[in-house]
């Protein structure tokens, strides 16, 4: 895993040590181990896990500002965050996450990690924007909802002039154009298409980088997983 990611970083410019190498080493076998008694990943081959997994967390690293302070919104086995602290330890981030067993898992990867300023809550984001609103700089999502829903979740974390992180693949063309009254009614706007092609596994990756221009309305998130089941159209 170590030489993999090491040649992968190298190729996509983005800086780790050797010690950074072995706790994302580490984690992984983490992630393995514990993938066998509740669904972690469905990506588990070591190759596969590297580059789907480890370097798509990392690839718009260097969009996030120095001591940012950053939200991960359903936090699930801890991409992008774990990956992001590890190379970033400048970073404080947030996680939160639905899901109790999941949470559990990354306070304990967390600590055996020993990663600093970084924590995990079990909470939807309906319910800790009510407390956190507009505090974090960064906030990040992958793998959670369509861009639309995506936008209700995340911006109103953010604070103005932050920045939202929507990590997505080939459709994100299709998104943007679905979440074009979202992105006006929450206060973004999209200001980089961060498109990467990984040769490796002959993917597109798409990281939308959304910079937060206004408040958004107190209307939202709004309760009752509406941001899902009725999307801003």
């Amino acid at each position: 895993m170590k030489e993999l990611l090491k040649n992968l970083f190298n190729k996509y410019n983005i800086e780790c040590d050797d010690d950074k190498l072995n706790q994302l080493e580490m984690f992984y076998q983490m992630v393995i181990e514990k993938n066998q008694v509740m669904n972690l990943t469905n990506i588990i081959e070591e190759k596969e896990f590297a580059i789907k997994n480890i370097l798509d967390s990392v690839l718009p690293i260097n969009t996030i500002k120095e001591n940012a302070t950053l939200i991960d919104v359903g936090a699930g086995a801890g991409f992008p965050s774990i990956p992001l602290k590890i190379l970033r330890p400048d970073l404080k981030i947030t996680m939160i996450d639905s899901l109790k067993k999941r949470v559990e898992f990354l306070k304990n990867a967390i600590q055996i990690l020993k990663l600093k300023n970084i924590q995990v809550i079990h909470t939807r984001a309906e319910d800790y924007a009510k407390l956190k609103r507009e505090q974090f700089d960064v906030c990040v999502a992958r793998a959670v909802a369509r861009l639309n829903t995506l936008l209700e979740y995340c911006l109103p974390f953010v604070n103005k002039n932050g920045i939202m992180i929507a990590y997505k693949s080939l459709k994100a063309d299709e998104e943007l154009e679905e979440a074009k009254n979202a992105l006006n009614i929450l206060g973004g706007k999209v200001i980089n298409l961060q498109s990467i092609f990984v040769k490796e596994i002959e993917s597109m990756r798409v990281n939308i980088i959304i910079k937060k221009e206004k408040q958004t309305p107190l209307l939202y998130p709004r309760n009752k997983n509406l941001a899902k089941l009725k999307p801003i159209s």
